[in-house]
């Protein structure tokens, strides 16, 4: 299993993220935040409405902007190509271009492979409003493409690089089972003793109470209870915990000796009960 410690170094070894025409500074912070979660680094930013550095980008980076490398900005896509050697457009339209159409899950093993074998490489996303113009997709290598619902194809462009960097980031880690921190470790699973222990206290206490109501029905009762508990798969601190429980609800008076006494408080002082009148 590769972890993050052992996987390459983020910066150049990872795809550039390439921004075209963006509308809104909102959404460059987005794209930006979304990159240092998953380990993309190098942002280029092609005509922007709203010129970069900007406080509102800033503002929706929440920080990011301190991990990756300084944003540059190009006039066009052309431009922003440079030293690039495999380039995939990010789009969620058909073109009339003939060109491989893979997937993020299928990009990113791809991606990997191509900057293995020494070349850069770039994803390119679209404007928020009309993507890539079909000029701009001839200029890639692959069309990459997000498999959402067509009944709402619409994306937000922050979305769209999050969806392609978790894919990445997958194949950076080599294990898609890998997560940042383990479960944490539980109690032992109890002996079939101990549960049976539990049980033997449950139903006593259960008696206690009258619960078995009709008597004849308490064999089916019995085994309803423990099917419950047995699906379950008690640990031994689990069943310490019910025991607990149990014990200390036994130490306060049960409903039928509680109305006992109450019976008996009424005969002796020859009243009512209690009167706030």
């Amino acid at each position: 299993m590769t972890s993050p410690e052992t996987a390459p170094p983020p910066g150049t070894a990872a795809p550039v993220v390439i921004l075209v025409g963006t509308q809104m500074a909102e959404n460059v912070g987005a794209a930006m935040r979304a990159m240092a979660n998953f380990g993309l680094r190098r942002l280029r930013l092609v005509d922007p409405r709203e010129p970069f550095p900007n406080d509102k980008a800033i503002a929706m980076a929440s920080g990011s902007d301190a991990i990756l490398d300084p944003v540059e900005t190009f006039p066009t896509l052309e431009a922003a190509l440079q030293g690039l050697n495999t380039v995939f457009a990010t789009t969620a339209r058909a073109h009339d271009i003939a060109k491989p159409v893979v997937s993020p899950a299928t990009a990113a093993p791809l991606l990997r492979a191509a900057i293995d074998r020494g070349e850069t490489v770039g994803l390119v996303f679209g404007r928020e409003r009309n993507g890539l113009t079909s000029d701009e997709v001839g200029l890639a290598d692959a069309i990459l493409t997000i498999p959402i619902d067509p009944a709402f194809p619409s994306l937000n462009l922050g979305q769209a690089v999050l969806t392609v960097a978790y894919e990445w980031r997958k194949v950076v880690i080599g294990d898609t089972a890998w997560t940042p921190f383990p479960e944490k470790e539980r109690s032992p699973l109890a002996s079939k003793e101990d549960v049976l222990g539990f049980f033997g206290h449950l139903e006593t206490a259960l008696d206690t109470v009258e619960f078995f109501r009709p008597p004849e029905k308490r064999g089916s009762m019995v085994r309803n209870l423990r099917s419950i508990f047995q699906k379950a798969r008690l640990t031994e601190q689990e069943v310490r915990s019910l025991r607990g429980v149990l014990s200390a609800l036994e130490r306060r008076p049960t409903r039928p000796t509680a109305a006992r006494h109450a019976h008996r408080n009424v005969e002796a002082t020859g009243g009512e009960g209690d009167d706030d009148r």
